[in-house]
């Protein structure tokens, strides 16, 4: 176990000014984190694949060299191998005699992350499921009545391991940010505390890369400013944060230096995500309802990639002048969030329904079957042989 800190200690820069600000502890948050989930589960399953370098993907060798890795087991990454890195390369690395490549199950998954959560439940109300295999906890207050953050986590980690024979490694501190920090620090099997006192120390050898909240983009920029650690973020004013990066820059000004008052959010994965349209003038011509759902398509990609959440269903849902409503969707095995792609179904479900004679007072595109963006991103195969109209 780790233990980094206590005390409190921060510096805010406002113009020329130095403003000391007092590090808020006395919330107690855990981050959970399942280690290589989706493969331990398959090594649990199967386990001649502990011995192996198992990557959980559709084989590449039989899927025309198409397939992400969603995840792989430590054998595996010793050889540089990755999420989300593309299935083919991870192969092309590893030795042919070592390799194993298990496809996904996700509905497997999901029955180990529910009852995994379910322990989370009976630790705490105040739980927020970011994916399958990861979960905020504000225990604060919890029904163990322990005062002793580190028991609670020991807690956690054991009934884990004893009642599903996977591990976990938790980050503890007093924010979210710093307990996701935290719990990436020591895996697998890890422990991690963090405390006021040497929050803005632990931050400083960080890559940036490794910091939650930074993307790809907002790296470039920062690399650009020749920031490349945490200790680099730390050594840039507000102002600068500000100017560049606006309200977001704002939020990692404050947690580079150890504050993020953002609440644990008790709340459910969302089951669909849909925008829809009622129009004072009806749509009449086949133009004008393609920009129609041109424009709901990039709504709801938008909201997906905002609730970073993809899914396999999109239903189109249209009603004609006559105040007849009409809803049918396709389902596929592949996941879809991209707008072009979203739009190209629902005009396909359209063109299959054949109402262009028909004047639309409606329109509405839903993305259901959804996942979290720590799934399988493979591309969409459109009304090849994988789409199933419902």
């Amino acid at each position: 176990m780790v233990i980094l800190g206590s005390g409190i200690k921060a510096v805010f820069v406002i113009g020329f000014l130095k403003i000391p600000i007092r590090i808020e502890e006395s919330r107690k948050i855990i981050h959970v984190d399942m280690d290589a989930f989706f493969a331990s589960v398959e090594e649990r399953e199967h386990p001649y694949y502990k011995k192996k370098c198992l990557i959980v993907a559709q084989d590449p060798r039989k899927n025309h060299h198409h397939g992400v890795v969603t995840t792989a087991n430590y054998n595996a990454r010793k050889y540089g191998v990755h999420s989300a890195m593309p299935a083919q390369q991870a192969v092309e690395l590893i030795p042919r005699e070592k390799l194993v490549i298990a496809p996904p199950n996700f509905e497997l998954y999901r029955k180990v992350s529910n009852y995994i959560h379910g322990i989370f439940a009976d630790v705490t109300d105040v739980y927020q499921s970011v994916a399958l295999d990861e979960a905020y906890l504000d225990v604060t207050k919890n029904k163990l009545d322990e005062n002793n953050t580190v028991k609670i986590a020991n807690y956690i980690q054991q009934r884990i391991i004893k009642e599903t024979r996977l591990t976990c490694s938790v980050g503890i501190s007093y924010n979210k940010f710093l307990a996701k920090m935290a719990s990436d620090y020591r895996k697998p099997f890890g422990r991690t505390i963090i405390l006021g006192e040497y929050a803005e120390d632990f931050l400083k050898p960080i890559p940036i890369e490794k910091f939650n909240g930074i993307g790809k983009a907002m790296q470039k920029k920062l690399h650009d400013m020749d920031v490349y650690t945490g200790e680099d973020l730390q050594n840039l004013d507000q102002d600068i944060f500000l100017k560049t990066f606006g309200k977001l820059g704002y939020v990692m000004f404050r947690r580079v230096h150890g504050i993020d008052d953002s609440p644990v959010n008790n709340h459910r994965l969302r089951k669909s995500i849909g925008r829809e349209r009622t129009y004072n003038m009806n749509l009449v011509l086949d133009k004008q309802v393609e920009q129609e759902l041109h424009f709901l398509a990039d709504l709801v990609s938008k909201d997906l990639k905002k609730q970073r959440q993809h899914g396999k269903t999109i239903v189109l849902k249209l009603r004609n002048s006559e105040f007849e409503t009409i809803t049918k969707r396709m389902s596929f095995q592949d996941y879809v969030q991209n707008s072009d792609e979203i739009y190209r179904v629902a005009k396909g479900i359209y063109d299959k329904l054949k109402v262009s004679d028909q004047k639309i007072r409606l329109l509405g595109i839903t993305v259901t079957n959804l996942d979290p963006l720590s799934y399988q991103e493979v591309s969409l195969k459109l009304f090849k042989d994988g789409g199933t109209n419902e």
